[in-house]
């Protein structure tokens, strides 16, 4: 069903007709259209679908299909009309896809910019930005991505309902991925954290067992998760290792980049 803005909505500048700037798919949505930050019009529905696409493209920020000019999510919420059950997928997946792009900086759910975590055992991050900006101080939960509830500091979950990693439940709940080209190989989940610097990493099935990590660019086995240097010198990457295969992770990786 097709998104349409109420007649008397006041948020934010609705104009009638004219092209809808983000409609790649040629939907053709007759609502009328909000005006984007980037000076673009869109329609609910087409910028919903082209947030949707960023999203399955790995993307962990918006932007603009037609300029390039970042989208910051607090405005693609309101102005795609996000029901409860988008607005919870289009958050979980955009700390997902922070997360695997880069495990060291998440984006803040209050001003949309780049925070680094200092503090490993604590989730509980102060963001300076919002805090200057609203004149109080302003804390996020790194795990959720949500204004910070509870006590602090805690290294594992805030007290927002819902509060959980989703790295490790993607670890957990993956599916198994079939080598076309190494025999004998069964039930290893498609996905696993680098076992140097924790990023996650999809395995095709294609070629050998082996990957390397674009993060940190050390080359791993899959299905073993030693580095290559040490699995091939009982095995090769077209053959079964000679070790047991890894199980499901439960944990993610710290990368010590000083070593």
């Amino acid at each position: 069903m097709e998104k349409v803005y109420q007649p008397n909505e006041r948020r934010f500048v609705v104009v009638d007709g004219g092209p809808d700037d983000l409609d790649y798919t040629y939907e053709c949505y007759s609502s009328r259209r909000a005006r984007l930050s980037c000076g673009h019009h869109a329609t609910p529905s087409s910028l919903t679908d082209w947030c949707s696409r960023q999203l399955k493209e790995g993307k962990s920020t918006f932007s603009c299909g037609t300029c390039g000019g970042a989208l910051p999510y607090d405005e693609v919420r309101i102005k795609a009309l996000l029901t409860p059950e988008e607005k919870e997928h289009f958050e979980k997946t955009l700390a997902f896809n922070a997360t695997k792009s880069n495990p060291d900086t998440k984006i803040c759910p209050g001003c949309n910019t780049s925070v680094a975590r200092r503090q490993l055992s604590n989730l509980s991050i102060n963001c300076r930005v919002c805090t200057k900006r609203t004149g109080r101080v302003f804390e996020f939960c790194w795990q959720c991505l949500k204004e910070w509830k509870g006590s602090r500091p805690r290294a594992d979950r805030c007290d927002n309902a819902g509060c959980c990693n989703e790295a490790l439940k993607t670890l957990q709940t993956c599916s198994v991925v079939e080598f076309e080209n190494v025999k004998d190989i069964r039930n290893c989940p498609s996905i696993r954290a680098c076992p140097t610097c924790g990023a996650l990493l999809e395995h095709s099935g294609k070629k050998c067992k082996n990957i390397t990590c674009a993060r940190c660019n050390v080359e791993f086995c899959f299905v073993c998760l030693q580095l290559t240097s040490k699995c091939k010198t009982t095995s090769n990457y077209y053959k079964p290792c000679l070790i047991p295969m890894a199980p499901r992770q439960t944990s993610i990786p710290q990368w010590n980049k000083d070593l």
